[in-house]
């Protein structure tokens, strides 16, 4: 049998630009949702572990593994609120497919978009199991670079209409209206959380400061209310006061990892939570009442960017989008590495001697 070349397909930040313009940003979000809510369902399936993080005083980094038994993927992602001043993005990602029967790695893709679209799905996945039904109004705390995402999210997903709208920045509410104008939401920007929130159906709150905060307090709390908390998402990190918490029935991605980067890292450990696949396969209710309060303590977990990557790639590979290339070297005697270096042509090699006479060419010409 002649030897297997290892070939990997990627996806850069531009080929995931066109295949969202090309299938569409709500498409993408359903069908990302859909994909989670499949997986989920396959819990059981996976090995599962929390997220590897390392922190500084700035930030942090982090990789998120897990497997079946046919894939295993990863994400690398990183969280740092004062990148703006930078230039760069607070959250910058990319993630990898690979094949656990030989360990090929078959995709390498850009995750930044795609981290937004998947949180977006997730976030709209867990409101229609949790929020009241008719839920119409949301208060969305936090306007930086996932609030648009979210927004469209629950207005497809969801059914809301009305947006209240709060940041910290001034310029954040006025990018995100700007960006929304035209998209059939009614937008109301307020000059406080306490006035966003007041009487809203549901509440999102995704804000970046890396501190334990306290968006919202007990006060602002009304009967029948969703909270979907995404921004606390790592220790020390937080947005809910804990008195909140102690009043809803609390809603979590895969608990280990909640219990260290979630909002109730306030709490103690026997502080009762449900993981979200057990509302998605029937095995318990979800929201019990209309005056129930609930909260989905949201800090992203490996199964979701399982999910989408594996539908991005089927998405590209119906568009017809991305690259293949040789990320694993290949020797035709896979027992012989060193020999790819002694046999393979240097590609674009240049002599000493081109290099000598360039430079006293550029010499002459200066």
């Amino acid at each position: 049998m002649p030897p297997h070349h290892p070939t990997t397909v990627y996806l850069s930040a531009p080929d995931m630009v066109r295949l969202v313009r090309r299938k569409g940003l709500s498409a993408c979000i359903a069908g990302v949702a859909e994909r989670i809510e499949r997986e989920f369902l396959r819990w059981h399936d996976f090995d599962k572990s929390a997220r590897l993080a390392c922190h500084s005083a700035v930030g942090v980094i982090e990789l998120m593994p897990i497997a079946d038994a046919s894939q295993f993927a990863f994400k690398y992602v990183n969280g740092h609120p004062g990148n703006h001043r930078h230039g760069l993005p607070t959250v910058m990602a990319f993630g990898v497919l690979a094949d656990v029967a030989t360990g090929t790695p078959c995709l390498l893709s850009e995750l930044t978009l795609t981290t937004a679209i998947r949180t977006a799905a997730m976030s709209a996945l867990a409101a229609r199991k949790l929020a009241r039904p008719g839920s119409r109004s949301m208060a969305l705390i936090g306007n930086g670079a996932q609030s648009e995402f979210q927004a469209l999210a629950f207005r497809d997903g969801v059914g809301v209409r009305e947006l209240r709208l709060f940041d910290t920045d001034p310029r954040a509410s006025a990018k995100l209206a700007a960006n929304l104008a035209g998209q059939g939401l009614e937008l109301r920007l307020c000059a406080s959380i306490a006035e966003a929130v007041r009487g809203a159906d549901i509440v999102t709150t995704v804000t970046a400061d890396k501190s334990n905060a306290t968006i919202l307090t007990p006060e602002m709390i009304e009967p029948g209310m969703h909270l979907n908390a995404v921004g606390g998402d790592c220790p020390g990190k937080t947005e809910l006061h804990r008195g909140v918490l102690e009043a809803a029935t609390v809603f979590v991605e895969y608990e280990p990892q909640t219990r260290i980067e979630g909002d109730i890292q306030q709490l103690p450990a026997d502080f009762a939570v449900t993981e979200f696949w057990q509302v998605l396969a029937g095995t318990h209710p979800g929201r019990s009442h209309a005056a129930e309060v609930t909260v989905f303590d949201s800090v992203g977990f490996a199964l979701e960017d399982y999910a989408a990557l594996a539908f991005m790639r089927d998405t590209a590979a119906e568009l017809g989008i991305g690259e293949t290339i040789e990320l694993v070297p290949h020797s035709p005697d896979p027992k012989d590495l060193f020999g790819i270096l002694r046999d393979a042509p240097l590609r674009g090699a240049t002599s000493a001697a081109a290099v000598a006479d360039r430079g006293m060419r550029l010499r002459a010409a200066a």
